[in-house]
């Protein structure tokens, strides 16, 4: 019988996993390789359970019919327990941690994690496990995301960009440090600059975070297609990844891709992210986990050291995005995990 994959998509309030499966299907599709969304179907030889799932039962009964369960893995939600967050929400966010844990601790035989920080929380948090495990990253189209385009960096100013889907909660925090280190870099290093923000921000975090830096140009794109990003990355000078304990955020190996340099805190996986001169990482300075203020000038002069040599670095980016973030290195990963 050939192998068949069943994929089971991700609990709600864990992020949607559309780009991740579209990504996936694409390589078992080019592969010959058939797969399912039925848990039940009797053709399956391998479940891929992407975070995790309420279907329980219905694991379970597969995982005694022989099938083959692997649990791919990011980070776990922990913000609620750090900021004001509704009730709902928050035991929403807690039972979903025990779900992820469950499943990892009792129907997974085999573990795919995001990064090697991702590995390294889990097993702080919950223990280590005996069964196989790996590290497979993010991967990202290096067609579409790539250097090559109509889109330069201007030569008259430097663009500091942030992307992020939504900035609220803990990103807001992540907004005003994105607007206090362009801040610095304008003044500290006498660069012309300006902030470009992708994502959706209210009005009011918009005032409060200009109101920091009333002098500092910051561009609202707003909510973009994701068809726009690339052209985006490549008229940038570096991409800010305010992202903090991130297990393999797509906004980075995506600027990558692009030839974008990343700079940001040394906080989750974003140092074994941008390797080999990709991008800068920055001490924290304080308690990232209880999202006290960080320190900024460090930020700031990593930012600047990639502006003053962003040729270089982005080259460097290029090459990263081609050694590590590939579909094809992804794709590989992954099915090493569900066809043993």
């Amino acid at each position: 019988m050939k192998d068949q994959i069943c994929l089971v998509p991700k609990l709600s309030g864990l992020g949607g996993m559309v780009s991740f499966q579209a990504k996936l299907i694409n390589g078992l599709t080019t592969r010959g390789i058939p797969y399912t969304f039925n848990l039940k179907h009797p053709d399956n030889t391998a479940i891929l359970v992407v975070g995790g799932t309420r279907r329980l039962g219905q694991l379970w009964r597969a995982r005694r019919r022989g099938v083959w369960i692997v649990q791919r893995l990011n980070g776990m939600n922990w913000l609620h327990k750090v900021q004001k967050t509704p009730l709902r929400a928050a035991l929403r966010s807690e039972i979903n941690n025990k779900i992820l844990a469950f499943i990892r601790r009792f129907l997974a035989d085999r573990i795919v994690y995001q990064s090697q920080f991702s590995r390294e929380w889990w097993s702080r948090v919950y223990g280590e496990r005996t069964i196989p495990t790996q590290v497979t990253f993010n991967g990202v189209d290096l067609k579409v995301y790539s250097p090559k385009g109509a889109e330069t960096p201007s030569k008259d100013h430097y663009r500091i960009l942030l992307v992020e889907g939504h900035l609220s909660g803990a990103y807001a925090q992540g907004l005003e440090t994105a607007v206090k280190m362009a801040n610095s870099v304008k003044k500290r290093y006498d660069h012309n600059l300006e902030l470009m923000v992708v994502g959706d921000v209210s009005e009011d975090l918009r005032r409060r975070a200009q109101s920091l830096a009333p002098d500092l140009q910051i561009n609202w794109r707003g909510v973009v297609p994701r068809s726009d990003i690339p052209a985006i990355d490549r008229a940038a000078h570096v991409l800010f990844s305010a992202d903090l304990n991130a297990a393999c955020p797509n906004s980075v190996i995506e600027a990558l891709a692009c030839g974008l340099p990343v700079v940001a805190y040394n906080t989750g996986a974003l140092g074994e992210l941008m390797k080999d001169g990709a991008g800068e990482v920055a001490p924290y300075g304080a308690d990232h986990w209880q999202l006290e203020d960080p320190q900024i000038e460090p930020l700031a002069d990593a930012c600047a050291a990639i502006l003053h040599e962003n040729a270089s670095y982005r080259k460097r980016a290029r090459e990263r995005a081609k050694a590590a973030f590939s579909l094809d290195k992804m794709v590989k990963g992954y099915l090493e995990a569900l066809v043993p």
